[in-house]
């Protein structure tokens, strides 16, 4: 299924197909959140079906904005359809940018906003099959020995934002 997202061309937005941005390594707007909830981050398996880094783990959930669609209606449209997460309050935590292959010659170059929710208890989650295969909270020290142990089983984007933006994206909560 062919699913056109924007994408930067000669410095403006334009319209392209995600797998032909991916291929090219073209860099394009993205949205990262991360829920945490009595101190452990929610975490997921992308499903096996995923077209790059299946069967990895990720931060919460991850995506790219609709053509016209804001950052945080995307975060919540995917953290509802990936995960039948509604009603979590996201603080906007930042943008990046970051370049890495992500296999089968594809590669993600995102401009990602970042947000954190924070929720009083771990919620109930709805896993869409097609796109989260488990899910699983973890304290974050742990994460980093889990990444430092066995990175080959984590995405590189969810490397990168612990190991470079982590204070940035969860602090304080």
């Amino acid at each position: 299924m062919q699913q056109d997202i924007p994408v930067w061309i000669d410095g403006a937005l334009r319209p392209m197909d995600k797998l032909e941005v991916h291929r090219r390594g073209l860099k394009h707007p993205a949205v990262s959140v991360f829920v945490v909830a009595g101190g452990r981050l929610l975490i997921q398996r992308r499903a096996l079906a995923k077209y790059h880094t299946p069967g990895l783990w990720a931060n919460t959930c991850c995506t790219h904005p609709l053509w016209g669609e804001a950052p945080l209606d995307c975060a919540h449209r995917r953290l509802e359809q990936e995960l039948g997460l509604t009603g979590v309050g996201l603080e906007h935590r930042g943008v990046v940018e970051y370049r890495a292959a992500v296999g089968g010659g594809l590669v993600e170059h995102e401009v990602v906003d970042l947000f954190l929710g924070v929720c009083d208890a771990e919620p109930a989650l709805a896993l869409n099959p097609d796109e989260v295969m488990e899910t699983r909270w973890i304290d974050t020290g742990a994460l980093h020995e889990e990444i430092a142990a066995r990175p080959e089983v984590f995405t590189p984007w969810l490397r990168i934002y612990l190991a470079e933006h982590g204070e940035q994206v969860l602090a304080g909560f």
